[in-house]
């Protein structure tokens, strides 16, 4: 499947802002199951002081906003082919070690909660059934509820209010998993949905490392397997490792942000 997609972030600010560094990770990487024909990014705003690939294997642009700027535009956009591999990433591995991805963080740290959760699960030999089962139950238990968490929303808080998006719905797939000493990581990209092309955000899901076949990914906020209609694009222990853009800024005022996500075939 040929895939178009057009990511525009427009930041504006009611101050002049002083200081600020972003990282952007906005660049799709040509691995298994896709290939970039074409991909470009923009920036209005801001200068370029680095283009790196971090520990994750990430493609990273650091820029810095031009002094008491206050608007910052940032597209990104091109064309993806994808093919549909039932969510096997494979055995592709970067500078980390695959036992790395076992290490909690602040977002995906486990309480009762979550550890009920784990314990409900079947045990059984095969771990690959029991990531399948914990999606289809993680689907049920949690809601897609757009506007009812926060990107500092942790796994047992979003668990506990049984509401939240894509984010949270892959936090606590983590969280679950690394209990059970499954290696698991976070993965931002995008997402082709069949009943409209406009989105205001990018997607993410989870991957776990399963012996034999590598990594695979689970998306638990729509109870599938990723397929042709995903596309990978940066890679982490939660939200914070893998987010299109983060950074600091100093200044005074209040910064607003616009996204505009077009997916299509």
């Amino acid at each position: 499947m040929l895939l178009n997609i057009q990511h525009n972030s427009h930041y504006r600010y009611d101050a002049p802002v002083h200081y600020s560094v972003l990282r952007l990770r906005m660049y799709p990487q040509s691995s298994p199951g896709q290939k970039v024909i074409d991909w470009t990014l923009n920036v209005e705003g801001a200068t370029q002081e680095a283009n790196y690939r971090d520990g994750y294997g990430n493609r990273t642009l650091l820029i810095s906003l031009e002094r008491d700027i206050e608007e910052l535009v940032i597209r990104a956009g091109g064309q993806i082919e994808t093919e549909d591999r039932t969510g096997v990433f494979g055995k592709v591995y970067n500078f980390m070690p695959t036992w790395l991805y076992e290490r909690e963080t602040s977002l995906t740290k486990p309480g009762e909660a979550i550890r009920d959760l784990a314990a409900s699960l079947e045990v059984k030999s095969d771990k690959l059934a029991v990531m399948h089962d914990l999606m289809g139950l993680l689907h049920q238990k949690v809601a897609y509820t757009p506007g009812s968490t926060t990107i500092t929303t942790t796994a047992e808080e979003a668990l506990i209010n049984g509401k939240g998006v894509c984010q949270d719905h892959t936090h606590i797939f983590l969280a679950v998993a690394r209990l059970l000493n499954i290696p698991a990581r976070y993965v931002s990209g995008y997402l082709m949905l069949n009943h409209t092309i406009e989105q205001t955000a990018s997607h993410a899901w989870a991957e776990v490392h399963i012996d034999g076949l590598g990594w695979v990914g689970f998306d638990a906020a729509n109870d599938i397997c990723p397929n042709e209609g995903y596309v990978r694009v940066a890679c982490g222990l939660d939200y914070r490792e893998a987010a299109p853009i983060s950074g600091i800024r100093v200044g005074p005022g209040i910064e607003s942000l616009a996204v505009e996500v077009n997916v299509e075939q």
